[in-house]
């Protein structure tokens, strides 16, 4: 196994069993046949045509797409269609910078193929050329990726919050790092990946972040998603994402970015090219 293997990982899909879901003529998620049938009772929220599936025009704002698609969501849930609700609302729109075309609760994101975004932070330690790197292991209790190995800090993006505020919040949460050492966080790039999961498909992209943590900070879980948090050498870190399938499948990508940025992964390894172009999908 390798890096590059959990890059294809993350990749794993076949646009060919999907169809695209449009709203105000933007595509906004892939849908498999399944998800169309299951659509295709909402005909005064989703027009289903033969290639592809479209929010009703007369949903002509921000307010009524979101109120239709949102009652068609919760009634899904409530027939057993959407499991995992969160209660926690993520903003629909293809790239980041545009405005969101409606709103929708994050269970229901991926079986519409919608594109998430999240924040990820690798809190590392440095003494002299000599790297650290916190991880945490997830809570065996968690419905999703329970007991996998973890970035220290991650989260979905929600609609109303900055990526900076939204980290701040995450660490607070997760990890107890006070906020004016979490704001210390620096904003190294972005990931993206495209995978086809049992409920739908993710296109997703996480922005990173790494923050230079002082020897003596020992994180503490403050929710029931991490477990416990270890300090790793790097060189351990390397070993487990390249060799294991331990970590959470997209937390290998925002460690994998990290040693690519840090030199940790050289030029002259054989896959680096294929690493760097992986990373973003």
């Amino acid at each position: 196994m390798s890096f590059l293997d959990r890059i294809r990982e993350c990749n794993e899909h076949d646009l060919a069993k999907f169809k695209p879901l449009f709203a105000d003529d933007v595509r906004v998620g892939w849908l498999r046949d399944e998800t169309i049938h299951l659509l295709s009772a909402y005909p005064e929220v989703f027009e289903v045509r033969k290639e592809t599936v479209r929010l009703s025009p007369l949903l002509a704002s921000y307010e009524a797409r979101s109120e239709a698609v949102g009652s068609a969501m919760r009634d899904l849930k409530d027939k057993g269609h959407i499991s995992g609700w969160r209660g926690e609302i993520y903003p629909v729109k293809p790239t980041f910078g545009m405005r969101p075309l409606f709103e929708l609760e994050r269970a229901a994101v991926p079986l519409l193929g919608i594109r998430a975004f999240g924040v990820h932070m690798n809190g590392v330690v440095r003494d002299g050329k000599a790297i650290k790197m916190w991880i945490g292991r997830r809570s065996k209790h968690k419905p999703t990726f329970p007991g996998m190995l973890d970035n220290m800090v991650a989260g979905g993006q929600p609609i109303g919050l900055s990526l900076v505020d939204n980290l701040v919040k995450e660490c607070g949460e997760e990890a107890n790092i006070p906020p004016a050492l979490a704001r210390r966080a620096v904003p190294v790039g972005a990931v993206s990946y495209v995978k086809e999961m049992p409920e739908g498909l993710k296109p997703d992209v996480q922005f990173c972040f790494d923050l230079e943590l002082p020897a003596d900070f020992t994180p503490k879980p403050m929710d029931d998603e991490i477990e416990y948090f270890e300090l790793w050498p790097i060189e351990k870190v390397m070993e487990v994402v390249s060799g294991t399938g331990e970590f959470k499948y997209n937390c290998n990508l925002v460690i994998i970015d990290f040693l690519i940025r840090n030199g940790l992964i050289p030029p002259d390894d054989p896959d680096y090219l294929a690493i760097v172009q992986g990373l973003h999908r």
